[in-house]
């Protein structure tokens, strides 16, 4: 599809929200045929397309541009797709880009779907088809669920800690972890401690076995009644009810962890579906796999590794004017992928704990070789970052194994 066709186009900019849908027709120059605006909704979508064909002219083709196709906008795009229309995915960057380019500022619906066809239109050739994918679309939802979980059970031991501290005031040194098995037990039955004290130092130990699974200790007993001792008493009013937010924090904390580990269980099945190898990688596991496809999809989508590069922000932007510039740090492209790309280059450089030798011998030589010409740490773990582009675009192309032999002979310059 070349430009010199956008003239054969009737050209559908919508504007998707999560109840209803605003959609304005124009054609290649701009002159709009009409709006609609109708519920999101698929048994109004044939009516609504029989209205929007009816405003396009007999001799053009309906092209549809929509930004949120993985969202709000997903079964438009969908139901448009199976019924042989063109969809394309216009990145929200352009449209934003294209209502600050105008004169006068404008925030309304029919607006923004009228700079959705602008952009639809300018630059049919530059975006992508859709292409509905419902495993992709779903491990996709499952992964940012997992993520939510994970970010609230780590609110919930902050809001634990608070209690804690003012409770047991030597709570971490207790227990080896804080929310683990014996520890949340523990809370639960003692979420103060002059509850403890009222407890037979046996009763205290046979509780602690059990919950423990008969890994407890006597010397275990000793050492949290010493601490107890040595904290003094931090009894006040209103313990009672504190005592009940303690128990709360126990219970959604369990809550969460096992929810997170039904997804995760899930989020397994699911990748394994597309044969993908991704935990051959050092430092990847089956959750930053997961994460990794959530954010790329379809690897079919990116001509080439730099493409990826570019849509994760990885790439460096080149500044420059009068002939001269400097190449800086992206700040655009998908935050997300960048974020699990830079977390995944961590892992390669890291020395293992006790032999101090590198996870990935491969590219922590790569890392100091950047070093050593002259690039900071950061700059050099951008460096990482991009040949981890390269090797991820290449095992999900070709759905291979991480060979670190091979990477060696592939390094990135």
């Amino acid at each position: 599809m070349k430009n010199n066709k956008r003239q054969f186009y009737g050209f559908v900019g919508v504007d998707v929200h999560k109840h209803q849908h605003t959609a304005v027709v124009m054609d290649c120059w701009g002159d709009i045929f009409g709006t609609v605006t109708f519920e999101s909704k698929v048994a109004v979508y044939p009516k609504i397309i029989k209205e929007i064909k009816a405003m396009i002219p007999d001799s053009l083709i309906p092209m549809f541009g929509l930004e949120d196709v993985g969202g709000n906008g997903r079964s438009l795009a969908v139901y448009l797709s199976d019924n042989d229309y063109i969809v394309k995915e216009v990145n929200p960057a352009y449209s934003s880009s294209e209502r600050k380019n105008n004169p006068t500022t404008m925030k309304n619906d029919e607006w923004d779907a009228k700079c959705i066809g602008d952009v639809l239109a300018r630059k049919l050739d530059e975006l992508p088809d859709f292409v509905p994918n419902d495993l992709y679309w779903t491990i996709k939802q499952c992964v940012y669920r997992r993520d939510a979980y994970v970010k609230q059970q780590s609110i919930t031991k902050i809001q634990l800690q608070e209690q804690l501290v003012k409770t047991y005031p030597s709570y971490k040194k207790m227990f080896s972890k804080v929310a683990g098995q014996t520890a949340l037990a523990f809370w639960e039955r003692y979420p103060s401690q002059h509850l403890v004290v009222k407890e037979e130092k046996d009763d205290l130990h046979k509780f602690l076995l059990k919950a423990s699974d008969n890994h407890c200790s006597i010397k275990k007993v000793d050492k949290i009644l010493e601490l107890i001792e040595s904290d003094g008493d931090t009894y006040r009013n209103h313990q009672e009810t504190r005592d009940i937010l303690v128990r709360t924090y126990v219970s959604s904390l369990r809550f969460l962890k096992q929810e997170i580990e039904q997804l995760e269980k899930v989020i397994e099945t699911l990748i394994n579906q597309l044969d993908y190898k991704l935990t051959t990688l050092t430092g990847c596991g089956t959750v930053i796999a997961a994460q990794l496809i959530a954010e790329i999809g379809d690897i079919s989508r990116f001509k080439n590794a730099g493409k990826l590069a570019r849509y994760g922000g990885i790439a460096p932007m080149k500044h420059s004017s009068a002939g001269k510039g400097i190449e800086k740090k992206a700040r655009q492209g998908n935050r997300r992928l960048n974020t699990i790309f830079y977390f995944l280059a961590l892992q390669q450089v890291q020395l293992v704990k006790g032999t101090k030798k590198p996870r990935n011998e491969i590219l922590f030589e790569y890392y100091e070789r950047k070093i050593s010409e002259g690039k900071t740490k950061t700059q050099a773990l951008i460096c990482v970052q991009r040949r981890l582009v390269n090797i991820v675009y290449g095992m999900m192309k070709h759905k291979t194994a991480y060979d670190m032999s091979y990477s060696s002979l592939n390094k990135a310059s």
